[in-house]
């Protein structure tokens, strides 16, 4: 698979990021500690089932002592419509422990202290420090994971790989919304059962060999996203300037 050169990355996040200028997670959140739940909430469940639980949840607590005062069985209660809900719960409540008796209540802006509290892993600190705190992380789920490989901009066997691969393409002013940008991708338009090519911004940047739509459509739709073809300009022969054409001379008037 030929790797994307520098300008083709940037085109990849240019036309992404002008189909949505204002990247966000779809989570609904209050606070980096109901952004911390909401996402150990969303593993292996739709952010959309997530946010249909949490509203109930985050009335009655959107702190850390709240969280833990609701108890594990009412916690589990509330989320019962989420996916391991009963281990979520019992999470949940583990880690508000644990951010009141570590971290005085509040969710730390630190990779490894996050990954530390029950139910957090790699990708849900990402989130936290992309989303809660601002920093330019991207955290690498299923969605992100099959981008990063089908279209060959960051292809890797595990996430981690894929991750480390999209830290090292990604141009500096488009990683803060890079994560958003991608899932998003992957989630409407990148699927996983059938990819909708005939709508992608990207299509003829991807190196997927099983595109669902005709190589004329994916130029076509190519030029209309795009204002500048994607091909190093090449240097033209000079040519050598025309000669003026000689001038008809006037002829002399008659007893002139």
């Amino acid at each position: 698979m030929r790797r994307f050169s520098k300008r083709e990355v940037a085109e990849f996040y240019r036309r992404l990021s002008a189909s949505r200028p204002i990247p966000q997670t779809e989570l609904e959140f209050i606070n980096p500690f109901t952004l911390l739940v909401a996402v150990v909430l969303s593993a292996q469940a739709t952010d959309i089932g997530v946010n249909r639980a949490t509203p109930a949840l985050f009335a009655l607590a959107d702190r850390p002592g709240e969280m833990l005062a609701l108890g594990e069985e009412r916690v589990a209660e509330l989320v019962r419509t989420i996916g391991l809900f009963r281990t979520k719960a019992r999470n949940i409540i583990a880690l508000s422990r644990m951010l009141i008796d570590e971290h005085g209540g509040t969710v730390p802006r630190d990779r490894e202290a996050l990954e530390k509290l029950p139910g957090v892993g790699r990708k849900t600190a990402n989130v936290v420090l992309n989303v809660a705190f601002g920093e330019p992380t991207i955290a690498v789920d299923t969605h992100i994971f099959r981008v990063g490989n089908r279209t060959g901009l960051a292809p890797g066997k595990t996430p981690l790989a894929v991750e480390q691969g999209l830290e090292a393409v990604t141009p500096a002013q488009y990683k803060h919304g890079a994560h958003h940008w991608l899932i998003l991708h992957g989630r409407y338009v990148c699927k996983a059962r059938k990819p909708d090519c005939p709508v992608c911004a990207v299509a003829d940047l991807c190196r997927y060999g099983a595109k669902t739509a005709p190589a004329e459509m994916i130029a076509a739709r190519a030029q209309a996203v795009t204002a500048e073809p994607l091909v190093e300009p090449k240097e033209t022969a000079k040519k050598a300037p025309t000669p003026n054409p000689p001038r008809k001379r006037r002829r002399e008037r008659a007893g002139a």
